[in-house]
């Protein structure tokens, strides 16, 4: 007896089926590979029958991922309580979250926006992203009688440093704590952030700001190009910093819409983003 002879009852009877009914016998390798990619598919076979994931349910669940919580992106770095995801156009920095020390964002480039000076200094340096949406913004404005001018975008950390000391020689720490963050701690840095202004200099980085034609303009419109008022008027004890309605964050279109049309700080987007995901 051939020794490779298959003991396969189903193979056997194929094969019996096919020469007494004259037809060509199919071959034992095409058999045995059917066999062998039928119980293989889905770990069933033919007849018992699953719903096969299409393209368009796998194109969904890529175009959702799932956003880590604020726990998943901090660790402690020296005792301090510092992010992981500095470069995330999400990424949360607070008086409790620290950027890495010597972190400079990758891409910074001048946005084509109109600035209240000359000077070629940093702090008319964004994103690539953020500053692309912030012509856009600006272009838009114009558009409706609305001037607006960037003022104050990314910081160095040595800059914030000298900043802060400058503002607690001045004005006192308590001031300090609530208009200004210590270094390493400062949306500035990140170079997602950009302070803005109206033609009035009077209202420049002032609370007043956001009673002119171009604060209310702002906060109308600013989450259409993916940009949020990050601290909000009553959400001092969330974000840590008293009202700055003229302090722009570029988080993206679809995040920005969402935070600014239930009134949320960043804090409370992922708060409630953890919350739903339990």
């Amino acid at each position: 007896m051939n020794k490779n002879r298959t003991s396969s009852l189903a193979i056997v009877a194929a094969l019996s089926v096919a020469l007494l009914s004259g037809c060509e016998p199919p071959s034992l390798s095409g058999l045995l590979s059917s066999e062998s990619n039928g119980a293989a598919e889905n770990g069933q076979s033919a007849g018992e029958g699953t719903q096969p994931t299409t393209v368009e349910q796998k194109n969904e669940e890529t175009a959702r991922p799932q956003r880590e919580s604020l726990a998943e992106t901090i660790k402690d770095v020296d005792g301090v309580p510092t992010v992981t995801n500095e470069t995330d156009l999400s990424v949360v920095v607070n008086k409790q979250r620290a950027l890495p020390a010597d972190y400079i964002p990758p891409d910074l480039v001048e946005p084509n926006v109109p600035f209240p000076f000359d000077e070629k200094v940093e702090k008319r340096l964004l994103r690539a992203e953020a500053a692309q949406a912030l012509e856009e913004l600006f272009a838009k404005a114009k558009t409706e009688g609305i001037e607006l001018y960037a003022v104050s975008g990314y910081r160095s950390y040595k800059t914030q440093r000298s900043l802060y000391e400058t503002y607690v020689r001045t004005q006192g720490a308590e001031h300090a704590a609530a208009y200004s963050a210590v270094p390493g701690k400062s949306e500035h840095q990140t170079g997602l952030a950009m302070d803005v202004s109206g033609y009035d200099a009077s209202t420049r980085l002032e609370e007043s700001f956001s009673e002119t034609p171009e604060g209310i303009w702002l906060a109308a419109n600013c989450a259409d190009f993916g940009f949020v008022i990050r601290y909000l008027k009553g959400k001092e004890d969330t974000t840590g910093y008293a009202y700055e309605p003229w302090h722009l964050r570029y988080v993206g279109k679809e995040m920005a819409k969402e935070i600014m049309a239930d009134g949320l700080t960043l804090e409370d987007y992922f708060s409630q983003a953890a919350i739903a995901h339990k």
